[in-house]
């Protein structure tokens, strides 16, 4: 379905007409506050006759085409860097009770994931692997579930956890934290979360949190990475547990794969575009990270596929990660509070909590994705780089920038 520019502008001043009614707190008319649980879709529809497909892009108040930073700076050789963007233009509530970018309820419905979110997940614990310490995460993940809806998350109720390893602070890897446990929140609300803060972005420090990860989470997240060299560490990033999952980058095509998620051990986490929820719309992202590696055999997962790789080949899976296309993230550590931010950074823990909750734990993750491509929903336009077919370009069935696809349900998981 397409919208013509009357039913568009028709759509914007309906909006805004709810918007002036909302100017001051307390003197909105009840036909058009929007209650503080709405996703952002919903609220769209609720206050205009437009159907739920509209995006926020097509009635003027989320403009898909936005400044968007990269939260964390470049590191040398034996660092990682966090793939978090943020978007710029776009701080604070976009109308009242309603952040910008997609909330809980929007992730889900565009991956199939409404009942399984309501209903399973219990029993499972989805371990972040960050860097450095952010000391208002328990509560800005709080915020960010009471206005969704979802149950509270706190060290007291037994639900969040936090391993510290240091003290030392730094504001793109608290953006990156908040992030994190805020996909696991909206995809697997069910879920306990184990935020595990290494001492720094080497990869010793991160290797040893992963470490510790691994023995303690049925599921581990890392939405950092860094390009494929020592083997040191390749140990701390075997499956023991249900599954490893880790961000391709956000460079787009690289020359040199990156690390740990070319690893054969790891699902490797892509990125898309996603443009619209119900029904969805969804594009390979120009920045999504794909390559082969120079070191890891042809898993045997990848045999028998056009990989444009002789070797293992990212990415094997992916979600929405265009800034420009964000999701709503709740962050005061040096930051203002509600804000829209996109990367394989939120790729990557909503596919961790995917797995979470088929809550299979199997002893080959990656290799259980290849063989259930059906339950995946095939990207076939777009491309992140000019290597061509199937390396940069996305059609039909598996390419660099989204891997075998996006969650459709959690059959493949």
């Amino acid at each position: 379905m397409r919208f013509t520019t009357v039913t568009a502008v028709a759509a914007v001043a309906a909006l805004s007409a709810c918007t002036k009614a909302n100017l001051l707190p307390g003197t909105a008319s009840a036909a058009c506050r929007p209650h503080p649980q709405q996703s952002f879709s919903s609220v769209l529809q609720s206050a205009t006759s437009v159907p739920r497909i509209a995006t926020a892009a097509q009635l003027g108040r989320w403009p898909r085409q936005g400044p968007s930073v990269r939260v964390c700076g470049d590191v040398g050789a034996g660092f990682a860097r966090c793939q978090a963007w943020l978007r710029t233009d776009i701080q604070g509530p976009i109308a009242p009770n309603t952040p910008g970018g997609y909330a809980p309820s929007d992730l889900q419905t565009a991956y199939g994931l409404t009942t399984e979110s309501q209903s399973t997940g219990a029993g499972q614990t989805v371990a972040i692997v960050d860097a450095y310490d952010d000391p208002n995460v328990e509560s800005d993940l709080n915020v960010y579930r009471s206005q969704y809806g979802l149950p509270a998350c706190t060290v007291s109720n037994g639900c969040f956890t936090k391993q510290k390893y240091t003290s030392q602070t730094n504001a793109g890897w608290a953006a990156e934290e908040s992030v994190d446990v805020e996909m696991v929140s909206a995809i697997c609300p069910n879920c306990k979360i184990l935020l595990v803060e290494a001492a720094s972005t080497s990869i010793a420090d991160l290797s040893s949190a992963e470490e510790y990860a691994t023995t303690q989470a049925d599921y581990v997240s890392d939405s950092w990475s860094s390009n494929e060299g020592t083997q040191t560490y390749d140990g701390d990033y075997k499956e023991g547990c249900g599954a490893i999952v880790a961000s391709t980058g956000d460079h787009g095509y690289n020359a040199t794969a990156q690390w740990p998620a070319i690893l054969p051990s790891v699902v490797g986490v892509g990125g898309t575009s996603l443009t619209a929820v119900a029904p969805r719309a969804e594009t390979a992202w120009l920045h999504a990270g794909s390559g082969c590696t120079k070191i890891y055999g042809k898993p045997s997962f990848q045999n028998g596929l056009n990989t444009g790789c002789s070797m293992r080949a990212q990415s094997d899976v992916s979600a929405d990660a265009d800034p420009h296309t964000g999701v709503a993230v709740y962050d005061t550590f040096q930051q203002r509070g509600w804000l829209v931010f996109g990367g394989t950074s939120v790729a990557t823990p909503i596919v961790a909590s995917v797995f979470a909750l088929a809550g299979y734990a199997s002893a080959n993750p990656a290799g259980n994705l290849y063989s259930h491509t059906s339950n995946l929903n095939d990207i076939a336009s777009g491309s992140n780089g000019t290597c061509g077919a199937p390396l940069c370009v996305a059609g039909q069935g598996w390419n660099g920038p989204t891997g075998l696809g996006t969650p459709n349900g959690v059959g493949a998981f």
